[in-house]
């Protein structure tokens, strides 16, 4: 059958005008200076979820941009030690670090309602605060003011709340009581008497052993697994109420973020939005197996009483009070969050069956 000449035309018209676009991105990728950054990871390339994300990104970003950003992932402690990310990203000395920014809450307190905010939301009231009701902007602004850029590019499902020796039935046993625990729910541990730290995964273990910690909270089943608490301490206690989301993220030097081109910025951006959906829909999927596995070792995985949860959601109410008086930002942001979970609660009401 023959083609209209007003058909054949269009086509050609149509074709040309694609061929034109295709040459533009073309120009454009070519116009793009080409980038090489060294990025320093908190976590090692094999730790589930927190390390093979971050790995991801030096896959990922050089695929989507043809090989002009390159994002090169270096172990712990290869360039930096992981505890100085933060000031060497700041002053330039490294371009980029892989981490969460509960870490840095030493450097401003509000870092750690981005990745660890007792009593938060859970994925979806957590994304959707982030991306629609405020969240974003205090992030940026935050990091901002300590010259890097950050961008949200993985996540931790719900962690456990933490390995015991002994079953817990009252938070008067948290008196005491040695235990490794990050961020803000160690601020609330320590006020019902807990003698908490900080110690990086590898140091756990030993410290168990030695007895120089009665307990420890860490991860997700999966990720907790591969650590072995489940050789000395049996009780295994969820949910992780400390942690009932956390962000993981790639933070930038500031001048190295303006420095790229609009499009070397949406590519980024881009593999980081890929990154969060695959480390909730992989995080979630090796639960059930994880936890099957330790319960094959004997360990007893417990519910934490109503009453017990209870009292560490006062508690932490008290301290996020607490730390508003002392803190402008740390304020703004607890009360944006908590603005937002008012608001969704009618709609985790409605909208879900109950489990």
């Amino acid at each position: 059958m023959k083609l209209s000449r007003k058909l054949a035309k269009g086509l050609l018209t149509g074709a040309l005008c694609l061929s034109a676009i295709a040459a533009t991105a073309t120009v454009s990728l070519a116009a793009d200076n080409p980038v090489r950054w060294k990025m320093q990871s908190w976590f090692p390339s094999k730790a589930p979820h927190a390390g093979t994300t971050g790995f991801d990104i030096q896959t990922k970003i050089k695929r989507v941009s043809g090989g002009n950003f390159q994002i090169r992932f270096f172990e712990p402690g290869a360039l930096i030690p992981p505890a100085e990310c933060f000031d060497s990203v700041k002053k330039g000395a490294v371009d980029a670090c892989w981490s969460t920014p509960a870490y840095w809450y030493g450097k401003d307190p509000a870092f750690a309602l981005f990745s660890a905010a007792p009593f938060g939301p859970d994925w979806p009231g957590l994304l959707a605060w982030f991306n629609y009701h405020g969240g974003k902007e205090i992030y940026e602004r935050l990091y901002h003011k300590h010259n890097m850029h950050a961008i949200h590019c993985g996540g931790m499902i719900p962690e456990a709340s933490g390995w015991f020796k002994e079953e817990i039935k009252s938070v008067e046993q948290f008196n005491g009581l040695k235990i490794r625990f990050l961020g803000l729910g160690a601020l609330v541990l320590d006020k019902l008497g807990a003698s908490t730290q900080l110690l990086a995964g590898g140091d756990i273990f030993p410290a168990l052993e030695l007895g120089t910690i009665d307990a420890t909270e860490f991860a997700a089943p999966s990720v907790d697994w591969n650590l072995g608490f489940w050789q000395i301490v049996k009780n295994y206690y969820f949910p992780g109420w400390h942690q009932p989301a956390t962000i993981y993220d790639i933070m930038i030097n500031l001048d190295k973020w303006n420095a790229l081109s609009d499009t070397q910025k949406a590519q980024l951006e881009m593999v980081c939005g890929d990154n969060v959906r695959q480390a909730i829909a992989l995080g979630e999927s090796m639960q059930p197996d994880a936890l099957a596995k330790h319960q094959s070792k004997g360990v007893t995985v417990r519910r934490w009483p109503p009453e017990v949860l209870e009292k560490l959601e006062g508690t932490w109410r008290t301290v996020a009070a607490e730390l508003s008086t002392k803190d402008a930002t740390f304020k703004e942001a607890y009360d944006s969050l908590t603005a937002w979970q008012d608001k969704h609660k009618i709609w985790l009401e409605l909208g879900y069956l109950d489990r």
